[in-house]
């Protein structure tokens, strides 16, 4: 075997955890540096902050001692508000180091022909050429079950009329108050206007699979319409963020539709809840969350695939494992593929080295 990829985990959170995890029981990969905010996590073995053994890598908060550590490849899983305006920083300087880049924290980045910001787009791209190196975004949802899976079903397809994927997930484990209430408006009353309901942020946030799809099925989308629906909860819910009073928000529904020869053809919706039992006329799941496929067509298609444990679970820890490794494991591909900002389209299966065990 051929040396092991040298990798740094950006952040610790739950995605970053899980990558710290798997990295280090792998033989093709070696965990060379971790990167934290936390001033309290400064300092810390990589391994306890991500819940298990110490593994002699110490987390830190310098980018640039990072750098200097001359990584194959970095695992970008830093969460926020805000996360495409404080990462492609990062993503810079990064890939202008030679380093490569896999990320789920920006899903708008996962087809960068559809990025929202071409001026960005550009810079990456530049940045990666003048390194030498590759950027990939993915994950679950955005990422294989918005758009992968659906391209994969496609491929038993004669004809087709609309193509509708679907998340239907349980959130109560996500942590980050400011994204879950001021970002989605979780816990808050109908009146309150959450980032959800800004004016084209539904079509932004959602265009990057629609147009990954539309690209895989040589199509071209006219247009991107967005809607967003919420219902109460009639009891207070305690989740990972805090408390949902009862009367507050305690689902969201985001539906976006590419136009394809004048009629909405490749739909995307997400459906989260705090609690099962919230919004029961709309699709449900006994699962930590369930992607579908629905291919109207010659065939029809209909899939849906279940993650994590049954009801009652509702740890959510599946849907972040399926986040995390579909990077962890794209990694050798990503640092064997042409300098550039890649997406689904441009790597092979991503399929997992060293899986069993």
């Amino acid at each position: 075997m051929t040396r092991p990829l040298r990798t740094v985990v950006w952040s610790t959170g739950g995605v970053g955890s899980i990558a710290i995890d798997a990295i280090r029981g792998r033989p093709d990969l070696e965990l060379v540096g971790v990167w934290v905010h936390s001033e309290d996590k400064i300092g810390k073995d990589a391994g306890e902050l991500a819940g298990g053994d110490p593994i002699g890598v110490t987390a830190t908060n310098d980018a640039d001692a990072l750098v200097a550590l001359q990584p194959d490849c970095v695992v970008y899983a830093a969460s926020g508000p805000e996360r495409d305006a404080a990462a492609v920083p990062d993503y810079l300087k990064l890939l202008e180091a030679g380093i490569n880049v896999v990320s789920t924290s920006s899903t708008t980045l996962i087809y960068p022909p559809a990025y929202y910001s071409p001026e960005w787009r550009d810079q990456m791209e530049q940045a990666a050429n003048k390194g030498g190196a590759s950027f990939y975004a993915s994950g679950i949802f955005p990422g294989f079950g918005s758009d992968q899976l659906a391209l994969v079903l496609a491929t038993q397809s004669k004809r087709i009329r609309c193509v509708t994927v679907t998340e239907v997930a349980l959130n109560d484990h996500y942590p980050v108050a400011d994204v879950m209430m001021n970002g989605m408006g979780f816990g808050r009353p109908l009146d309150f206007e959450p980032l959800l309901k800004t004016p084209g942020f539904i079509e932004m946030a959602w265009r990057a699979p629609i147009h990954l799809i539309a690209a895989g099925l040589g199509v071209e989308v006219e247009e991107v319409r967005g809607s967003l629906d919420r219902r109460i909860t009639d009891r207070d819910i305690e989740v990972a963020f805090g408390t949902i009073e009862a009367g507050t928000c305690g689902a969201v529904s985001t539906r976006a539709a590419g136009v394809v020869n004048g009629r909405e053809a490749i739909v995307v919706q997400h459906i989260i809840r705090m609690a099962r039992d919230v919004a029961p006329d709309w699709p449900s799941s006994a699962f930590d969350a369930t992607y579908r496929v629905d291919i109207d067509g010659d065939p029809d298609i209909h899939c849906a695939m279940n993650v994590g444990a049954a009801e009652g679970h509702g740890a959510g820890h599946a849907a972040m494992a399926a986040t995390a490794m579909r990077v962890v494991n794209a990694i050798p591909y990503v640092v064997a593929a042409p300098a550039g900002l890649l997406s689904s389209l441009d790597l092979p299966n991503t399929l997992p080295r060293y899986a069993f065990g």
